[in-house]
């Protein structure tokens, strides 16, 4: 048996068990978040099917008579709990229904939805890290230097600044004064660059502190002297130690700030009208569209799963020290 299929044996296990759990973690999502949705729309003030009537025909066309027309046609008068238990039968056949709005295919709508957001989602994540742990890296060759201030001023800066406070900054700027960038829309590449990186900013901070301080404490530490002591030039030692250690660490911390990155998606597709899970959902809420709610709700849950996933997943690549606890167990 070569090395390679060792290895690969080696990560299988640990990468199954990790599976195993987050499948879980993932049903068990599902049925909370659908049944949590489904009572906080019910106890919103209003009529639920008015504001359905208001979303097919507009406010103005809406009578009392058409509100009681929708309200027998979707079974509004039916006791919440059957309502609920239908939403989950029908789920568990992956049927999500159809918009009580629209009467378009939820289905259908949501890929859509998922594969904006996941697009969004992804090109800040890639923006963060590059800048982040670029700036970080870069801070901690010479800690208290220059470049580390100002990665310490940057940090608190973006941290304090509210992503919907940041968009509406960066559209002002060049949208609106410089006119290069659109401040809306979806499909081309220059639509990515505003919401994209108002999302990352936040993000980048974060990521910027965090690789500065495991880079800075790693090179204090027993092996990378050791290395040193071996001969070993400092860019491989950096390359080999340093950087995989700290990729360990920022991995893990990548899983911790999903829920950040996700809260931000919600508000920045609205700001921005980018067709994604946030700006469906923001739209579903208003007009009281409950299968599309539960929907979009259920699919930003199950994002945070499928991330944490990736992550945990990258951290068994890079890191052996699970698969050898694995091993011995």
């Amino acid at each position: 048996m070569n090395a390679s299929t060792t290895t690969r044996r080696a990560i299988a296990a640990p990468a199954a068990r990790v599976l195993r759990q987050r499948a879980v973690q993932a049903v068990g999502l599902v049925l909370l978040v659908s049944t949590a949705c489904f009572a906080i729309v019910q106890s919103l003030p209003g009529d639920i099917a008015y504001r359905i009537a208001a979303g097919r025909y507009g406010y103005d066309q809406v009578t009392a008579a058409s509100a009681d027309t929708v309200r027998a046609e979707l079974g509004l008068d039916r006791p919440a709990w059957q309502q609920l238990l239908d939403w989950l039968g029908d789920l568990v056949s992956l049927d999500l229904g159809t918009s009580l709005v629209t009467g378009a295919d939820v289905a259908g709508e949501l890929g859509l939805y998922f594969s904006s957001s996941l697009q969004l989602a992804a090109a800040a994540l890639v923006l963060a890290l590059a800048v982040g742990a670029t700036g970080g890296a870069l801070a901690a060759a010479r800690p208290g230097g220059a470049l580390d201030r100002i990665t310490t001023f940057w940090v608190s800066g973006a941290r304090a600044l509210p992503p919907f406070l940041l968009g509406l900054v960066l559209i002002l700027v060049f949208s609106v004064h410089l006119g290069v960038l659109p401040a809306a829309g979806h499909g081309e590449a220059s639509n990515f660059v505003l919401p994209a990186a108002t999302l990352a900013v936040g993000l980048s901070g974060l990521f910027a502190r965090v690789t500065r301080d495991a880079v800075a404490q790693i090179r204090q530490s027993e092996y990378v002297r050791f290395a040193a002591t071996k001969g070993l030039g400092g860019r491989l030692v950096f390359l080999r130690h340093v950087l995989r250690n700290t990729g360990v660490t920022l991995i893990a911390y990548v899983g911790v700030q999903t829920l950040i990155l996700i809260e931000g998606v919600v508000v920045v597709e609205s700001l921005f009208a980018w067709p994604g899970l946030g700006h469906a959902l923001v739209h579903a809420i208003f007009w009281r569209d409950i299968p599309m709610i539960q929907a979009t709700a259920v699919a930003l849950a199950l994002l945070v799963v499928v991330l944490n996933t990736v992550v945990d997943l990258g951290s068994l690549a890079i890191d052996p020290r699970p698969r050898r606890r694995e091993v011995v167990l």
